[in-house]
């Protein structure tokens, strides 16, 4: 029972830690006056990222439904510790929102939809779903080559916050630029809004399945297995 719960803390703790500090550089942005602007918060969703999974990456490091699924698709994951990370991402997320929701003016929360997301009325639907597929897509991919890869380069979370950041950069105008199921419920939950809610999760689902594949049946080396279990074709 150890692990469930220590793997549940860490979830936890991570996700509220991305959307507390992402969803309060939103809500700080519709401040009279604010400077802060795209670049900012971008920058506070990377830079927490890249801190929560350094720190925490030992133990789990996924703070994203969309990330914990691709880990069960390829079989890195088994699916009652899927469950459990999943379940701690959104929890995790949802007391994150109420948290902001409690300490910051309402007018504000409000405005910044509890730090969530919206779909721009320039794009239609299925453009939405494709820029978070894409952007997904980036991240996971980014996550595959850095942390998962045995022969990647160990450089912590720095990677995985910079792709974050360069993806709000790139599709937060249009989208919001979520990537991340939970990221989007905490703050559909505290502000009971929902629009384009199902966009927040098929598509980052798909992007991140996709990334999972490719980099795992395409470019990662398989080691060679023991003589005695019979001659393979290594990838």
């Amino acid at each position: 029972m150890k692990d469930p719960i220590r793997h549940f803390v860490a979830e936890f703790v991570g996700t509220f830690a991305l959307v507390f500090i992402g969803g309060g550089a939103i809500v700080l942005s519709k401040m009279p006056g604010s400077n802060v602007g795209l670049v900012e918060v971008a920058l506070a969703h990377g830079i927490i990222l890249a801190v929560m999974v350094t720190a925490l990456m030992r133990i789990s490091g996924h703070f994203n439904p969309a990330v914990t699924i691709a880990f069960l698709t390829t079989r890195r994951i088994g699916s009652f510790m899927a469950g459990v990370y999943v379940l701690a991402q959104l929890l995790g997320a949802m007391v994150a929102a109420y948290a902001l929701k409690a300490g910051t003016p309402e007018m504000l929360f409000e405005a910044a939809r509890g730090g969530g997301q919206a779909v721009s009325l320039d794009i239609t639907t299925g453009q939405a779903f494709l820029l978070e597929a894409i952007a997904t897509f980036f991240l996971v991919f980014v996550i595959f080559g850095t942390a998962v890869d045995p022969k990647a380069p160990r450089v912590g979370g720095f990677a995985i916050g910079l792709t974050i950041a360069a993806d709000i950069l790139a599709i937060g105008p249009f989208t919001g630029a979520s990537m991340n199921p939970a990221r989007s419920f905490g703050p559909a939950i505290a502000t009971n809004i929902w629009e384009g809610h199902l966009i927040y999760w098929v598509g980052p689902i798909v992007g991140a399945i996709i990334a999972a594949q490719l980099y795992e049946w395409v470019l990662m080396r398989h080691p060679v297995e023991p003589v005695e279990h019979g001659p393979v074709d290594p990838l």
